[in-house]
Parts: structure tokens; C-alpha cells; sequence
């Protein structure tokens, strides 16, 4: 917890004061410092209402555990130290000092983590983090990009890049937050506290989705409103906004399809939803549109009052939210798979193109969908895993909830195509040409118009249009809930007992804020949002993230802390990931997109190049709070560069708790230089040019 006084990540610890003096449960106050006696770390059990010595506490100090991880930067202030033993220390062991609100902040640290709210049922978590991961875009995007680079043969890269990418950095991140039990910002006072910018730079990211996924589901709800009517209102040429180019080849009549024919469904899509027709680009968004207004209203409100509480609420929600798409999908993958033409468009899904394995553009969507489909980054799996308890099978859960992410892509896929083959059938044309339609287009306008010429349309339309609704729901349930665990646990003593009202200011910010996207040239937001505002920023703080845990809090000790969880150690396979491969394929894709970053066009509006400008100025709005807070953390800690960059970050590399005795080092705040073993100031000493060369460049 951040301390509300001193802080010890700051201000180092001086006073000398021999612990004998102390009268048993006093402490012992010396120049504002409280002199406390050593004592072996206690561990809390995993039920948070016990304490036991930590395992290896006879006679040395060991490893700090921490299953609460209050308890490792705060050791007993008693006058009198034992040990597990109930002997007295040895006479050489070094004593600490500390802040003077040591004792009582200590008591209020294990109090509050006592009091963490934790899941009701394992499952709840689960189906929570399933809910997150699969979203919108395992529906459009995944089947666009398969098709698009080579059918069957995409699954090779998929799945190289699942296994050696994705996955490591899903695991990494459930096992880092349920170990620190913190959110995305106060973690890093516990693994390296010059990252703490981190934290900041993945709430800003968050907000930024917020501000416009939510309105991609304000079109699928009025989607779904359109929906309760005999006949769809995408289905024929006769309403006030059709034009003369409106064609609808469905029909009984004999209509022919000219270069200028646009169908029903399109023009309901752009004329009467998105209404971009009166918008004449960026530079000229329009008003704004009242009836999404209104939708995106409706949206909020129901995502406030299911996370308001937390998560013992929102895990009851997702019981709903989470498993009504695999329902519907089952249903629609059915109902696709018996319609005439289905098999002409799961040929065009998997038919392999083996020649597109060549092409680097291949490989780097590959890895570029399986991260934004898993969803490091964005603080969610941090969060999430925080409210577990400490022994929770973190690694079983990584396996489980990632492999149901991507079969789930993979099926999604079938349910696109047999549709688009249905339409190529009766349109007499090929799958290609059905299939140009990409991002939310395909939803709403290719398969929209499919299900519009289907037996029981309004049946399907509506559930259609509602599987969409609760996918986005559950992903915004996360997003904020990355937000909120992240602000919580840094500021406890402002918002820790006003949960609720924090969650309204929050929601009513990204309602604010969203209010560009609601504009009549809005979907030329969310798409330059979509583009900018979180692909090359989310890329970045992962690929910070990883080299900060593995080689900064070091590989050694992040196994150790997964080993005291679960009892084993990490193999050698996630080690080398983390490591080295998935720095590398995170470095991959982002150096990738930077050099050849989207041209954008929308419908039939191309963006001009001063957007591109904006794009990065967006993205990198969020991401430059990593290096601001760096400078900050090295203005205000007191002692000379050098002293004060070892005292960030060297404890998180090379001068970790092997090198200094466990009763002097708490976390990764330190004493000045001068004041602890000569065995730091010579490690120091060796580790400062390389320690410089890699973060500072000095």
C-alpha cells in the first residue's frame, strides 16, 4: 500500500540506534526514525487471518514471503526481536529503521489486505478473464485476417505465435498479479518502482478504449432495438433513408447489380445509424447522434451497476454475459452450417495457401491478433488475479482460459463463412467477393444482410445482434475494472471505503469522453482510435513489462515467487520466454507497425496524412507517462544519480536479496549506500555501468 506519510520507497533509512535500548512492544524513536529489531518474515495463510514464520526461518532470515504482500515491506516493530525459535537474535545481525508510522501502518497494511474482497467461486474468475478475452473482435477479426492471410496455413503462425508470445505473457501476468495481490500501478513498488509509470500509462490506454468500444456496442444495441419488427428494416429499398442506388438482389424480382448498386443493409448501416452521409470527414465531424446517445447511455448504466461493487458482483454477472455467446454461437453455427452454399465459404476459411507462410505481413498479424486477443497489457489479468487466493493454479487457469480464447476464434470463424458462403450462392458470385467487408462492416452490414434473407430472421437478428451486445460487455466489465483495482489500491486512503463513487465519476468520464465517437463522422473516430490510440501504446507497455519482470525483478526471483504459489518452479520453457522470446515477439510487432503504419479509409473516405500525426500523438499521450515518471522518481530521491538509479532499479536486478541481508532490504527501498554492508557498495559498484547502459543510456 502507498504509504501516506513517508514513503519508504524515498526516504532511506539512517538511524544506527542498537535495539537494546527498546522496552518489549515499544518502539524505539531516534531523530523521527523508529529503530525496529529485526524478526524472521512472517507469512500470512492463505485464508489472511493467521501468521506463520515463512518456510527456512530457523536461525537465518528467509526468503520474504508473500502471500500478502503488505507483510514484505513491513516486518514486526518489536522492541525485543525473536526468532521462529523463540531465542533471541544473534548478536551480529544488522538492525533497520524505519518511518515513524512503521507499527501502525504495518496493522493497517494487513488489515486492509485481510479485508481484499476475493472471488466467491474459482469459476467466477474464470468465466470472468473468458469473457475478457473473447470479445468483438474474436468474432470479425479473427476470421477477416485467417482468410486473409492464407485460410488454413494462418493456423501455423497463429498457433507458433500462441505458444510462444501470447501465452507466456497471459501466464506472466496472472502470476504477478496474484502473488503482489495489487493492481497496475502500486505492483511496481514491488518489482521495480522506477516502472511504476507503467501503471499510469495502462489506465490512460484503458480510458481510451473505453471511449470508443463502448460505442461499437451502442450500434449493436440499436441493432437490436431495429430488430423487434416483422420485417428487418435492412431488408428492403422502400425506407426515408434509401437512395436511388439502393439495390436489393434478394428480392423476387429480377434486379441486376451495377458498380453503383449498394444493398439495404449497407445503406442502413451508414445512412440511418452511423449517418456519416452528414459528416464530411474528421475535420468536420457533424452533430451529434441522439439516438446512440441514448444507447450509449443505457450501456454505461448497466456496466456501472454490475462492477459498482466489485467483483463478487461482477462475477455473478458474467454467468450470463460470459456464457449466453457460446450459446448463440452454437445456435448460429448450426443454423449456417444447413444453408445452401455454407460448404463454398468454410472452403475459402481453410483452404491453405502455404505461399502466404513467406510473407512477413503474415506473421506479424498473427502475432498481432494473438496478443490483442489475449489481452496483456491493459491491467485487466493483473486486477483480476489479485482478488484470487494466494495457492490459486494460476498456471492451469493461463492454460485453460487462453485455449478457449483462440479455439473460440477458430469456431467463430466457421459461423462467419457459412454465412458468406450462403450469400455467394445466391448472389452467383464468389466467396471473395462477398467477403470485403472488414472490421465491424462485416458484422454489420455483411452478416446483418444474411440473416435478413434467413427463415425466422427477426429471430436470429436479435440474438445475433444480442451475443454481440454481452461479448462487449464482458471486456468492458474489465477494462474498467483494470482502472478502478489499479487507482484503489495506490490511493487507499482516498477511495478505498467509496468504491461506488469512484465508479461514477469513471463512468461518467468515459461517457464524456465518448461523446466524439457518437458524432455523425463518430465511426471516423472509432476507427482512428482503433488504430492508434492502443495497438503501438499496448505493444510498448508489455514489452516494458516483460524486460522489466525478466531482467529487472529478475527470472530467478519471478520463479520463485510462482514456485511459493503453486510449489513448483516455472520450466525452462517459460523461462526462455519470458526471457528472451517474448520481449522479441512483442519488439517484432511493434517495430513492424511503426514502420509501416496503416493507411486508413473508411467507407469511401480516405484519411488525409495530418491524421496519421494525431494517430501518434494519441497513442504516445499515454505511453510518455513511462519516462515522466521515471525523471520524477529520480528528482525526488534524495542521493546522487548513481546511488539513487541503483536504489530503483538495481534491487530489481543484480542486487537482489542473495546480496543483502533479509533484515536490512525491504522490497526495493534500500538505506543510503554508506550506511549497509560493504557487499552492496561493491555489487553496486559493478553493476552501475551496465545498470546505466541499459535504462539510462548514461
Amino acid at each position: 500500500m502507498e504509504k501516506k506519510t513517508t514513503s519508504n520507497e524515498t526516504e532511506p533509512l539512517t538511524s544506527k540506534k542498537d535495539t537494546s535500548d527498546c522496552s518489549k512492544g515499544e518502539d524505539c524513536k531516534e531523530n523521527g526514525l523508529v529503530v525496529r529489531n529485526p524478526k524472521p518474515a512472517l507469512r500470512l495463510v492463505e485464508d489472511g487471518t493467521k501468521a506463520h514464520a515463512s518456510r527456512g526461518d530457523k536461525g537465518d532470515a528467509a526468503q520474504i514471503s508473500n502471500g500478502y504482500s503488505g507483510v514484505q515491506s513491513s516486518a514486526p516493530c518489536d522492541g525485543e526481536g525473536e526468532d521462529a525459535q523463540g531465542t533471541a537474535p544473534a548478536a551480529t545481525t544488522t538492525t533497520t529503521t524505519t518511518s515513524t508510522t512503521c507499527g501502525a501502518e504495518a496493522q493497517q497494511q494487513l488489515m486492509e489486505l485481510e479485508d481484499r474482497e476475493t472471488w466467491s467461486k474459482k469459476i467466477d474468475f474464470l468465466l470472468s478473464v473468458i469473457g475478457y478475452a473473447v470479445d468483438l473482435g474474436n468474432v470479425w477479426r479473427f476470421p477477416y485476417i485467417c482468410y486473409q492471410n492464407g485460410g488454413g496455413a494462418f493456423l501455423i503462425p497463429y498457433t507458433i505465435m500462441a505458444l510462444f508470445g501470447g501465452i507466456p505473457l497471459f501466464y506472466m501476468e496472472l502470476a504477478l498479479g496474484q502473488y503482489h495481490r495489487n493492481g497496475c500501478i502500486s505492483i511496481w513498488r514491488k518489482i521495480c518502482p522506477i516502472f511504476k509509470g507503467i501503471g499510469f500509462a495502462i489506465c490512460i490506454i484503458d480510458l481510451y478504449v473505453a471511449s470508443y468500444y463502448n460505442t461499437i456496442m451502442a450500434w449493436a444495441f440499436y441493432y437490436l432495438i431495429s430488430s423487434f419488427t416483422a420485417e428487418l428494416p435492412w431488408t428492403s429499398c422502400t425506407n426515408p433513408w434509401n437512395t436511388g442506388n439502393c439495390t436489393n438482389y434478394f428480392s423476387k424480382d429480377n434486379v441486376s447489380w451495377s458498380l453503383h448498386s449498394i444493398s439495404p443493409a449497407e445503406e442502413f448501416y451508414t445512412r440511418q445509424v452511423l449517418q456519416v452521409h452528414r459528416s464530411n470527414g474528421l475535420d468536420d465531424l457533424g452533430g451529434i447522434s441522439w439516438q446512440l446517445t441514448l444507447c450509449l447511455l443505457l450501456i454505461f448504466t448497466i456496466v456501472y451497476f454490475s462492477i459498482w461493487k466489485g467483483v463478487k458482483t461482477s462475477g455473478k454477472v458474467v454467468w450470463v454475459t460470459a456464457t449466453f455467446p457460446y450459446i448463440i454461437l452454437f445456435i448460429l453455427l448450426v443454423r449456417g452450417a444447413t444453408l445452401p452454399g455454407a460448404w463454398r465459404g468454410v472452403l475459402y476459411y481453410l483452404k491453405p495457401d502455404w505461399q502466404k507462410l513467406l510473407a512477413t505481413e503474415v506473421w506479424v498479424d498473427a502475432a498481432a491478433q494473438i496478443f490483442f486477443s489475449l489481452g496483456p497489457g491493459f491491467g485487466v489479468l493483473l486486477a483480476y488475479s489479485s482478488y484470487n487466493k494466494f495457492h490459486n493454479n494460476c498456471y492451469q487457469d493461463a492454460l485453460v482460459t487462453s485455449t478457449v480464447n483462440c479455439l473460440t476464434s477458430f469456431v467463430s470463424g466457421f459461423v462467419i463463412f457459412t454465412v458468406l458462403g450462403y450469400m455467394a450462392e445466391m448472389r452467383n458470385e464468389d466467396v471473395s467477393e462477398v467477403a470485403k467487408d472488414t472490421g465491424p462492416s462485416l458484422l454489420f452490414i455483411t452478416y446483418a444482410e444474411a440473416i435478413a434473407n434467413m427463415p425466422a430472421s427477426t429471430f436470429f437478428a436479435i440474438i445475433f445482434f444480442l451475443m454481440l451486445l454481452t461479448l462487449g460487455l464482458d471486456s468492458t466489465f474489465a477494462g474498467l475494472e483494470g482502472v478502478i483495482t489499479g487507482v484503489l489500491d495506490e490511493f487507499p486512503h482516498v477511495w478505498g471505503k467509496r468504491r461506488e463513487l469512484f465508479v461514477l465519476g469513471l463512468t461518467i468520464l468515459c461517457f464524456l469522453g465518448s461523446l466524439a465517437t457518437l458524432t455523425f463522422g463518430g465511426a471516423y473516430v472509432v476507427k482512428l482510435f482503433e488504430e492508434y490510440a492502443t495497438g503501438p501504446a499496448v505493444l510498448t507497455v508489455v514489452f516494458l513489462e516483460a524486460v522489466a519482470v525478466s531482467w529487472f525483478y529478475g527470472i530467478t526471483q519471478f520463479c520463485n515467487d510462482v514456485k511459493e504459489m503453486l510449489g513448483s518452479a516455472p520450466g525452462w520453457y517459460w523461462r526462455v520466454c519470458w526471457v528472451a522470446i517474448s520481449p522479441l515477439f512483442l519488439l517484432f510487432v511493434t517495430c513492424s507497425f511503426l514502420s509501416s503504419p496503416p493507411e486508413l479509409r473508411l467507407f469511401d473516405y480516405d484519411y488525409p496524412y495530418w491524421t496519421t500525426v494525431v494517430g501518434y500523438c494519441i497513442g504516445t499521450s499515454s505511453i510518455i507517462f513511462i519516462p515522466i515518471y521515471m525523471i520524477y522518481r529520480l528528482v525526488i530521491t534524495p542521493g546522487t544519480l548513481k546511488e539513487v538509479s541503483l536504489m530503483l532499479s538495481c534491487f530489481c536486478f543484480t542486487v537482489r536479496k542473495e546480496v543483502i541481508p533479509k533484515n536490512v532490504m525491504t522490497g526495493c527501498s534500500v538505506p543510503e549506500f554508506s550506511q549497509i554492508s560493504p557487499v552492496l557498495t561493491e555489487a553496486a559498484d559493478n553493476s552501475y555501468k551496465m545498470l546505466h547502459q541499459v535504462i539510462f543510456k548514461v
